[in-house]
């Protein structure tokens, strides 16, 4: 685990310890958090064009940083109660989207790989 990320994790950890938290910390709530804040994310972007989610004014901009933050919290949390190496993951993950998704075939595409003449899926 990258240091940065390991002692953020030990921060988030300890902070939840010394409020007795961690009894409410289990995946299943911790994933229910992490959707809800994911939600109210999503808020501060509904019903704007693609040109005003580029523009938000500063407040909206603050308010949207820490909807972030508190997301990044909870996966954080999730993957300290669930043993899983986050970065690790995203490495992982990369390498699948980088086979799944090869740039000379997808170049300017949204489509699913699955969608791409010759896959397999």
């Amino acid at each position: 685990m990258d240091n940065a990320l390991h002692d953020l994790n030990e921060r988030l950890r300890e902070f939840a310890r010394a409020r007795d938290w961690e009894q409410f910390h289990s995946p299943k709530n911790m994933a229910m958090a992490l959707i809800g804040e994911a939600g109210e994310l999503i808020e501060h972007f509904q019903w704007l064009t693609e040109e005003q989610s580029y523009r938000l004014p500063p407040d909206k901009l603050e308010e949207v940083r820490l909807e972030m933050a508190d997301i990044f919290i909870y996966l954080i949390r999730l993957s300290d109660r669930l043993g899983v190496d986050l970065m690790a993951a995203v490495e992982d993950k990369i390498a699948l989207n980088e086979a799944k998704y090869p740039a000379d075939r997808v170049r300017g595409s949204s489509k699913k790989y699955n969608e791409y003449p010759g896959s397999e899926e």
